[in-house]
């Protein structure tokens, strides 16, 4: 099953990046770039929920066919 969290990320002064959830406690994801933040924060995401299977991963909401992404781009 997929499921769909929010992912906080931000730069830190190293230049690497950090990524963090409200929605599953205890996941933190460092990478050199975005994208790679994502993927390591996925990773990380998924091991949580497996380790938890519990009523607290029943509480993710199930990813849907459409869905709203934030694109960031510079002019």
């Amino acid at each position: 099953m997929e499921h769909v969290i929010q992912l906080h990320i931000e730069q830190l002064p190293e230049g690497l990046y950090l990524a963090t959830s409200d929605e599953i406690q205890g996941l933190v994801a460092q990478g050199r770039t975005i994208q790679e933040t994502i993927e390591i924060a996925r990773d990380v995401a998924k091991k949580l929920i497996e380790a938890r299977s519990g009523p607290a991963s029943a509480r993710l909401q199930p990813a849907r066919e459409v869905f709203d992404y934030p694109l960031i781009f510079a002019t």
